[in-house]
């Protein structure tokens, strides 16, 4: 189950989101009954979660928080279901940032839920290695869903 709650103020295509989690879920072998939660907060509301949890001042674009520390299964295992944890994206400042990436708003939204699943399972990017493989696979993963002709979010390059 995927839930989205949007408490950010600005219209989000939580439809959108849902099927981008679903995908990228299925990708990367995961249960089909993991559960998942999409929060959408405001500048005021990311800057209270970052500064709590991560100890940063101000707002930031996605906070990931694992819940059942599920990983995708290796070749030759079976997924687990349980419960992935929570993603909290900041709409506002994911749309300021877009162009700095080469990305519209909606494209970044989706390069970052894609992001913060990851982090859910395990991956991070401290160390060249890890982000290497973490953000080589968040492309991938984004490139096949634009493959797929359901994505609505162009990036700004060509």
């Amino acid at each position: 189950m995927i839930d989205v709650n949007n408490e950010s103020g600005r219209e989000a295509d939580e439809l959108g989101l849902i099927a981008l989690a679903r995908f990228a879920m299925d990708e990367l072998r995961i249960h089909p009954q993991a559960e998942l939660s999409i929060l959408l907060v405001d500048e005021e509301a990311m800057t209270g979660y970052h500064e709590k949890y991560m100890g940063e001042p101000g707002p930031t674009d996605v906070l990931s928080f694992p819940m059942d520390e599920l990983r995708p299964p290796r070749d030759g295992e079976e997924p687990a279901p349980g419960v992935l944890g929570d993603i909290v994206l900041c709409p506002a400042v994911t749309a300021r940032q877009a162009a700095e990436n080469g990305r519209t708003p909606r494209a970044e939204e989706e390069y970052l839920l894609v992001h913060g699943l990851l982090h859910l399972l395990g991956y991070d990017h401290a160390e060249p290695a890890e982000k290497a493989e973490m953000f080589g696979l968040n492309d991938t993963i984004i490139a096949r869903w634009s493959e797929s002709g359901r994505s609505a979010a162009p990036t700004l390059r060509s």
